[in-house]
């Protein structure tokens, strides 16, 4: 039998297998997820079909459906958000917005041990209620805050390790990008996953500034703390945060209230906020700067969705995904045993892949996973196996794997945010950022463990609006 022959009597499966092996060598050589994976793809549906229909019609068949992808599954509206969100964040920062967050969190919190640190925690969370981009968020905060930690004798590594753990706290307070491309994944309500983000991102803020604290009470030499603000000084800071909390309400009533969609709360957001921008002085070059970079992350966004979708589509033809569901649910062993293991496994990838296309490359396999070893899409919390409904377990879930995706932003060697901080500033090199970025991973997995054990924390807001 001929090698022609012999791949195309494989099953299915086991093409799926090859081609996905095959995917990941492409990115351990240092090609890029998105291509990696449309490539992958291509060739898989070219295996596929062209074992059915013959290599001619085969190919024709790939390629049409190479074409189409991209289109079809990138003019969603519900992705039409994303762009609207990090212009945001973008606005935000070139209309002095970010800055007056920063000043205004150094007043109130600085007196504390590692005060700068703590204050740049919290000013990012701020920031990430109307930015949702990990990157943007880093990129931000190297110019601003790292800085003024530096000139009060803050050890650069600690200074550039907050910075770049604080962005990842985009991925998860809402607006998140990263959370609209789970909900469009798992066809779950980009509004329910949105407001399940809230509590956790807080409680993640609060955790990552415990541990500045504790770790600047632990050796003085990190960073001092900031005295000598009065309180009048402090009320004054106020008024300039104001437009940052004014948008965080706008975007809370749109999805929560039913005002809006989350699109319409989207555009409403970035709306304002170009109004405040003008108000405050914002130069054309200065919009020109915002609209450039806006553009620039939602291309490599898109790039990497419609990439890795084309891998998805083929992964539904070779069956992966139920085959991978019924080993997991075959293994005898205990539901929440296996979850972890899947999460330490999302730990490993992060090593080796961004956040967003590690999870459009995982989810179509894992998540029906999740919820057949959960007890089914329909099963009430009391019979399920994480003690969550159905519903709430894609949510539950959702929030745990997003929170997990944070790593990849801060782990070696792709660390995407650690990189964004060494290049906006030349004093600190990956190395430092690398090092700082170390006991945030403790903090990481205190939260994440906080979220399996009471996930009351994910679900309180959607139960409200009546999806969990």
């Amino acid at each position: 039998m001929s090698l022609w022959e012999t791949m195309a009597a494989m099953e299915p499966i086991t093409i799926g297998l090859w081609v996905t092996g095959l995917m990941l060598v492409f990115v351990v050589l240092g090609l890029r997820v998105a291509f990696a994976a449309a490539l992958a793809g291509f060739l898989g549906l070219l295996w596929i079909f062209s074992a059915k229909l013959g290599f001619e019609k085969g190919f024709f068949v790939a390629v049409k459906m190479a074409g189409t992808i991209p289109h079809s599954k990138v003019s969603s509206l519900s992705l039409s958000l994303i762009p609207t969100f990090i212009l945001i964040g973008f606005l935000a920062y070139h209309a002095g917005l970010t800055k007056a967050l920063f000043e205004a969190a150094k007043k109130w919190v600085g007196w504390l041990p590692g005060g700068m640190g703590v204050a740049t925690v919290f000013s990012t969370a701020g920031f990430a209620a109307v930015s949702g981009a990990s990157v943007a968020t880093s990129a931000v905060f190297a110019r601003i805050a790292i800085p003024e930690m530096l000139k009060l004798g803050y050890d650069k590594r600690f200074a550039a390790g907050v910075v770049a753990a604080g962005g990842t706290l985009a991925s998860l307070i809402p607006p998140s990008a990263i959370l609209v491309i789970y909900a469009i994944i798992v066809e779950q309500d980009v509004g329910a996953l949105l407001m399940a983000g809230f509590i956790p991102g807080a409680v993640s803020a609060l955790i990552y500034g415990s541990l500045v604290v504790i770790l600047a009470l632990s050796n003085k030499k990190l960073g001092p703390p900031v005295r000598g603000f009065t309180w009048g000084e402090r009320f004054a800071t106020l008024p300039g945060a104001f437009p940052i909390f004014f948008v965080v309400g706008i975007i809370i009533i749109c999805i929560y209230g039913g005002v809006g969609t989350p699109t319409e709360a989207g555009a409403l957001g970035a709306f304002v906020i170009l109004i405040m921008a003008i108000y405050k002085g914002m130069r054309w070059g200065q919009l020109s700067s915002a609209l450039i970079e806006t553009g620039k992350l939602t291309v490599m966004i898109f790039t990497i969705i419609w990439g890795v979708l084309l891998y998805v589509r083929f992964l539904g033809f070779a069956d992966l995904p139920s085959a991978f569901s019924l080993w997991l649910t075959s293994l005898d062993q205990s539901p929440m045993l296996t979850l972890i293991l899947i999460l330490l496994a999302y730990a490993v990838l992060g090593m080796f892949m961004d956040a967003i296309g590690m999870l459009l490359l995982t989810l179509p396999v894992v998540y029906p996973a999740i919820i057949a070893l959960n007890g089914g899409a329909d099963v009430a919390a009391a019979d399920s196996a994480f003690g969550v409904s159905g519903v709430g377990c894609s949510i539950w879930f959702g929030i745990i794997v997003v929170k997990m995706a944070e790593l990849c932003l801060i782990t070696p060697p792709i660390g995407l945010n650690c990189f964004v901080v060494a290049g906006v500033r030349p004093e600190c090199t990956v190395q430092d950022v690398f090092r700082g970025c170390t006991p945030f991973f403790i903090a990481d997995a205190l939260t994440i463990a906080t979220l399996i054990a009471l996930p009351g924390i994910v679900l309180w807001l959607p139960g409200l609006m009546g999806f969990a």
